[in-house]
């Protein structure tokens, strides 16, 4: 894996642990998931970031688990775009569960790429 790719596995993986963690310690999330009308699925999200973030750095050295966390947080954040998109929220506020979706999607082909 190059320098490029390393930083950018990183980079998701330390914003997913923190998104993940922030659950916990911060009411803000749990507001806006109520806000997606989506309060039930609070800890399921925050157990399947913490876990893709995780994934994410123990796949640098177990490349199967890299290719599962890519996928996993593809997915999850492809949904929260989708949300995003249904409760009509703006540009600026739906970006980031793109951007995410595009990150982790290009983790996922170099991923399987490198096979």
């Amino acid at each position: 894996m190059n320098a490029i790719n390393l930083t950018l596995t990183w980079f998701s993986a330390i914003s997913f642990l923190f998104y993940g963690l922030s659950f916990y310690t911060s009411s803000h999330m749990k507001d806006e998931f109520k806000r997606y009308g989506l309060e039930k699925f609070t800890l399921l999200t925050s157990i399947l970031q913490i876990m893709g973030g995780v994934g994410l750095i123990v796949g640098l050295k177990l490349h199967p688990i890299l290719v599962i966390s890519s996928a996993g947080l593809s997915i999850l954040m492809l949904f929260g775009f989708a949300v995003r998109l249904k409760i009509r929220d703006g540009f600026w506020q739906s970006l980031p569960a793109f951007s995410y979706f595009i990150l982790n999607s290009y983790l996922f082909y170099i991923a399987v790429k490198s096979e």
